[in-house]
């Protein structure tokens, strides 16, 4: 706790304050309601990247058969994570979640603590070194049967674009055929997103890069796009019920299996 930085703004606190949950400071509110004053819809984006979460982690495991996650960049806890809806139809289901955000890290071995959850397995690490992401989840994982790698929303704080795109083929150079890549990122379709990521930008908190669809489209190279194919996160298999914003949400995503 020692370790947490209460004084700038941070993605993952801000992310839970936009998605409703309650581990946030002033500094995260004041800078997630100067965000929203310039873009309305990134508390849709954050509440629909959930749902996102929720059908990609049911369709790889109900559909896809895969049985292991591995979810990098992890964010504070909320509700329906990732092993939560994989165990629900898989109780076997093993993930491993990777972060290096000390409170992120904190709240989550809480939360394990609390729940008794099997199978569940936390790593300290930066996803700018792949290689020991790979090393320390292969505690965890069986990376001779396929995996269901996951980066949601998190690669827009890589600086350097080819780097984030580095980042996630080291990750699948890893993983066996027939793992899967569950990605999405806030796209640079608007004038409002461009504008307020300028902002935040100037707020102490670490930049976030938007993606153009190109380079959304570019993390999926090599591999085949699971029907629809890239779309705006609340586009992709919606639920029949679903309620959502009524156009497309500037966030795109999609999932690619490896042949």
């Amino acid at each position: 706790m020692a370790d947490i930085n209460y004084d700038a703004p941070q993605s993952a606190r801000i992310w839970n304050y936009w998605q409703g949950g309650k581990d946030h400071y002033d500094v995260d509110r004041a800078a997630g309601d100067a965000w929203i004053a310039m873009q309305p819809e990134i508390v849709s984006i954050a509440k629909q990247s959930r749902q996102f979460l929720i059908r990609a982690v049911r369709y790889l495991t109900a559909e896809a058969g895969i049985r292991q996650f591995l979810d990098i960049g992890t964010g504070l806890p909320t509700v329906q994570n990732t092993h939560e809806v994989a165990q629900e139809i898989a109780p076997e289901s093993k993930i491993v979640y990777v972060d290096n955000d000390p409170l992120v890290l904190t709240h989550a071995r809480a939360l394990l603590r609390d729940t008794s959850d099997a199978g569940v397995t936390i790593v300290d690490a930066d996803y700018h070194n792949p290689e020991s992401i790979v090393s320390d989840a292969q505690s965890a994982l069986d990376f001779a049967q396929p995996i269901g790698v996951m980066f949601m929303g998190v690669l827009g704080h890589v600086a350097e674009y080819e780097e984030a795109v580095s980042i996630t083929r080291r990750v699948m150079a890893a993983v066996p055929s027939g793992s899967c890549l569950v990605l999405w990122e806030n796209t640079n379709l608007t004038e409002t997103a461009r504008y307020a990521a300028e902002e935040y930008a100037k707020s102490g908190a670490i930049p976030y890069r938007l993606c153009s669809l190109e380079e959304v489209a570019g993390f999926f190279e090599g591999l085949e796009l699971v029907e629809p194919g890239l779309t705006p996160i609340d586009r992709w298999r919606p639920a029949a019920d679903q309620i959502g914003a009524d156009e497309p949400l500037d966030a795109h995503g999609a999932i690619g299996r490896k042949p």
